[in-house]
């Protein structure tokens, strides 16, 4: 019989948001805990270490803001946008990107692995950015009802993320998911538009988004 993880109530995370350690990142689990808005976050070497942060970063996807300079990138075309054709490549790209403060990267071999199973379940995506046949940037989370889980982005041209980030919010948008999950709270992106709520809150928004059905599969444009 296979090990069934229980999580505790989200309400019971401590005041950084962690709320449990242990368990496994198989595909169900990983199903689970996004129900339940929750998600592993840990170092190499660590436990897997499961958060459901007060407050809760999320972008309204109508509510994305552009600025005057990304409006001038998107008219001139400078990129192309991709939908799940590279998902392996994006991800262990998002490994790579150095974060400010931080040593090492949160994206394990471990994590990868789990992800890209969830992305062969039809239920992890990702939006690829190119330039001149060169991927320029990208993001990748998974999808659940009309809820879309942001888990990381990365760049290696100016304003490739937030093309990225602008595609996500209007594709979600004409599809009308209720939020994307940004997690937790940074400056760069409340100025695209995300905003902070309670857990309270985004749980009871989360509800709201699994009544519906889940677009399962590849996403490819």
């Amino acid at each position: 019989m296979p090990f069934e993880y229980k999580f505790p109530d989200p309400h019971s995370a401590d005041a950084d948001g962690l709320l449990a350690a242990g368990g496994d990142l198989t595909v169900e689990s990983l199903i689970t805990a996004y129900s339940k808005g929750i998600f592993p976050w840990y170092n190499e070497g660590s436990p897997i270490l499961w958060w459901s942060p007060d407050p809760r970063l999320i972008l309204y996807p109508g509510n994305f803001k552009i600025s005057a300079s990304l409006k001038q990138t998107i008219r001139k075309q400078t990129f192309r946008v991709t939908i799940d054709t590279q998902f392996e490549r994006v991800i262990r790209q998002c490994a790579l990107i150095k974060r400010h403060g931080q040593n090492g990267t949160w994206l394990t071999g471990e994590m990868i692995l789990a992800y890209i199973a969830l992305h062969d379940a039809g239920l992890a995506h990702s939006f690829e950015v190119w330039n001149n046949g060169n991927l320029a940037g990208g993001l990748y989370g998974i999808s659940l009802g009309r809820a879309f889980f942001g888990e990381s982005m990365f760049h290696t041209m100016s304003n490739a993320s937030k093309i990225a980030l602008y595609t996500l919010a209007r594709w979600t948008a004409e599809r009308e998911f209720l939020f994307i999950d940004a997690q937790q709270s940074t400056e760069h992106l409340k100025s695209l538009g995300a905003k902070e709520i309670p857990r309270k809150e985004f749980l009871t928004l989360l509800q709201q988004a699994l009544q519906y059905p889940t677009l399962r599969g590849n996403w490819k444009m």
